[in-house]
């Protein structure tokens, strides 16, 4: 099948599929793996370039609703008639590995999808077993945008793995996947530990000055204790099987003598 994919995850998601090889287009986010890299760019996913689209005249188009605006990508997919299917949006990392089997099945690839199901699972039980020999869970501030503050709640996979790697997120008693909070919030929650993963941001041009200096921060245990990670946050803000990479480095970071080294060329379930 010519497949063509709109979406970072969905792109994801066809690679664990060993499906890397089908794709002739992708969307301007679309990063990993390598190979992608020399494909036909579409647009960024909100705007993507349909008239190239329906040049490329794909089997089928993986599309997405995980961000608002993309029923747009919907509506023109329909009008120009081009096949597609619209991957399910994942909240819970039982859902991602849902999805794996959903995009095998659209691709003629289920039993492929299967195995990377059954591995993917596999690795969550591995963790949840690790993370029952932690004694005292640590507690973690992720911050996905810093003005204004957006951070996860606990009905998002970041709580989930928050847990599953002996810690806790400090805003798992807001029950939305996204809050908005301040900083003056943050700090009275006084985290063991902040995770900077600016949503869309290489970890590269994230200004640590500007997090140093917000007001009366270096009172955190945080801080103090030193435990201040900008991350990569391809591994831990997109829906994809990627999670699980995000899963093993701040475990690692989290409770080094409990859980295995970090290795980022593991592909976990690859």
């Amino acid at each position: 099948m010519k497949l063509i994919s709109i979406c970072p995850s969905n792109t994801e998601i066809v690679a664990y599929l060993g499906l890397t090889s089908s794709l002739i287009g992708v969307d301007d986010y679309s990063d990993w793996p390598e190979e992608i890299k020399e494909l036909p760019r579409l647009g960024p996913d909100l705007h993507i370039n349909m008239d190239k689209v329906e040049e490329l005249q794909p089997d089928l188009v993986l599309a997405s609703l995980t961000v608002p605006g993309m029923e747009r990508n919907i509506e023109e997919l329909e009008k120009r008639n081009i096949p597609y299917v619209i991957v399910p949006n994942p909240t819970t990392l039982q859902e991602v590995a849902d999805s794996l089997l959903f995009v095998g099945k659209a691709t003629n690839s289920i039993e492929i999808a299967t195995k990377a199901y059954e591995m993917f699972i596999s690795k969550i039980r591995d963790y949840k077993a690790l993370s029952k020999k932690v004694e005292i869970p640590k507690t973690i501030y992720w911050e996905w945008w810093a003005k204004p503050v957006f951070t996860p709640g606990a009905s998002n996979w970041l709580t989930e793995i928050s847990q599953l790697a002996g810690g806790h997120n400090i805003f798992a008693d807001r029950e939305e996947a996204s809050v908005q909070t301040d900083w003056e919030d943050v700090r009275r929650r006084n985290p063991d530990v902040i995770s900077v993963v600016w949503v869309g941001v290489q970890k590269e041009k994230v200004n640590l000055k500007v997090i140093l200096k917000r007001p009366e921060w270096d009172q955190m245990d945080a801080f103090k204790n030193q435990q201040l990670y900008i991350l990569d946050e391809p591994l831990f803000c997109r829906p994809s099987p990627r999670l699980l990479l995000g899963l093993a480095k701040i475990a690692s970071l989290l409770h080094p003598d409990i859980y295995p080294v970090y290795n980022e060329n593991n592909e976990l379930i690859g």
